[in-house]
């Protein structure tokens, strides 16, 4: 992060995100105010909270795929969940202490991926020594001369003594190197734990005990070992991934973790206008209020308990999306209201911006289609007429029925283009320009049936 300034976040975003710049503007400069606190005086570093942040504009906008392409371009621990999974404490469900444990685990597993590609060489010079054991093992006293089954050839050997021994092993270990045993067998033993299955539904904090559980059943049960018969290179990569694994130092993994996770850490609260009651004062709404309640101390910041340790959650970014086309923000509660200050109201599409997501960004879906229909030896074309009528029927099918933004471009190109999916790869399809007149020929007449279209777009 600190090699990307605001600006430059934004034009990493602009690249697969068609407008929304008010809300581009806040996630970068939120992003880089973390890297900023951190250079901050540890005195004062403390003081300084997260400025939490709540975008409101309806489906099919770029609500979420901002925050997915934030989790691509941030080195910082990043999880996306959906609101509406979670119920109050005390009710079956989830209850939202588990997006803290679930950003730890995936931050751990990060990091230990991490960690194993750094000892990669050295585990795979390990490796490379276990697997010259098997092919070479050392012969007894009694044993001058040994001969190793490898396969449908066995390996004929010199005596295993002195420097004859370190000889034959050098010229195995560039055979070995130079690829001449690849087609080679040996025989392997695979460590692998048959873990037991756990399922435990309750309430809450009982997630995290069925973890705990597994893990100690885990541990208690006795390894399997089975003995494979593998060819050279498989047995190489299979020995060099179990040296990595030993050789990472766990708990410095799970510390930087969870360092990481207090100080770095963004949860994307999708759809959070979910949890809002509709009915105030009518029963209880366990997935609603409730939730509400449940989460505000972890928004302000509280200890979660999780397998790794105590987490503290002060320091963690919260970015909240929701429609909000049938309530209010201000209808959340008013201390949660209070801990996401930043408010960006996202604009909607119109045929204008739909040109633009069907052309400009790196993942643009009629690349998507021509990409595809080129694996059949298909040339795709779109004349500029096709785009604009594309963009200009999907902006009046969302005016007359649903508004769901730019999905509803899937729906009008897939229709528009089953008959040229369905009938690749043929002798004489290889070239299909889609123009106006075709996309009136193929949907138009859907539009215009206000009920079939409806259904079908």
């Amino acid at each position: 992060m600190q090699d990307l300034k605001p600006i430059e976040i934004v034009a990493q975003l602009d690249r697969y995100i068609i407008g929304q710049d008010k809300a581009k503007r806040s996630v970068a400069i939120a992003l880089r105010n973390r890297w900023r606190r951190r250079q901050v005086p540890e005195a004062l570093r403390d003081e300084i909270a997260p400025k939490n942040i709540i975008l409101i504009g309806p489906t099919g906008v770029g609500k979420t795929e901002i925050a997915r392409r934030l989790s691509l371009l941030t080195d910082s621990p990043f999880f996306k969940v959906e609101a509406s999974k979670f119920t109050e404490v005390g009710y079956v469900g989830r209850d939202v202490e588990s997006m803290v444990r679930d950003l730890v685990e995936l931050t751990v597993n990060a990091g230990r991926q991490n960690e194993q590609v750094a000892v990669q060489d050295k585990a795979r010079k390990i490796a490379e020594e276990r697997l010259l054991d098997l092919l070479l093992p050392k012969a007894g006293p009694d044993e001058p001369f040994k001969r190793e089954g490898a396969g449908e050839k066995a390996l004929e050997l010199v005596p295993a003594n002195g420097e004859e021994h370190g000889s034959t092993r050098e010229k195995l270990r560039r055979m070995l190197r130079d690829g001449k045993l690849d087609n080679r067998y040996v025989d392997l033993e695979v460590a692998g734990r048959a873990a037991p299955m756990v399922e435990i539904f309750s309430n809450a904090g009982m997630e995290e005990l069925g973890i705990n559980f597994k893990d100690m059943l885990g541990n208690l049960m006795p390894k399997n070992i089975k003995r494979r018969k593998v060819k050279i290179p498989e047995a190489l990569e299979m020995l060099t991934q179990e040296e990595a694994q030993n050789l990472v130092d766990m708990d410095k993994v799970v510390r930087e973790a969870v360092a990481k996770v207090e100080q770095s850490g963004i949860i994307f609260l999708d759809e959070i206008d979910k949890i809002v009651g509709k009915h105030q004062g009518q029963g209880p709404e366990v997935s609603r209020e409730g939730v509400q309640r449940d989460l505000l101390p972890i928004v302000e910041g509280s200890t979660v308990n999780t397998k790794y340790g105590p987490v503290r959650t002060d320091h963690v970014l919260f970015i909240a999306s929701g429609a909000f086309h049938a309530i209010k923000p201000s209808d959340l509660i008013p201390e949660l209201q209070g801990r996401f200050p930043i408010r960006v109201e996202l604009d909607a599409l119109g045929s204008k911006e739909f040109v633009r997501i069907l052309t400009e960004p790196r993942n643009a879906l009629l690349l998507q289609y021509q990409a595809l229909l080129e694996t059949e030896g298909v040339a795709l074309q779109f004349t500029d007429a096709a785009v604009q009528r594309i963009a200009t029927i999907a902006q009046e099918v969302n005016e007359r029925t649903e508004n769901i933004g730019a999905r509803r471009l899937h729906t009008l190109m897939e229709c528009l283009l089953e008959d040229v999916l369905f009938d690749a790869p043929q002798p004489d399809l290889t070239h299909v320009t889609v123009d106006d007149v075709y996309v009136d020929a193929k949907l138009e007449k859907i539009k215009a049936d206000e009920d079939l279209s409806r259904y079908i777009l």
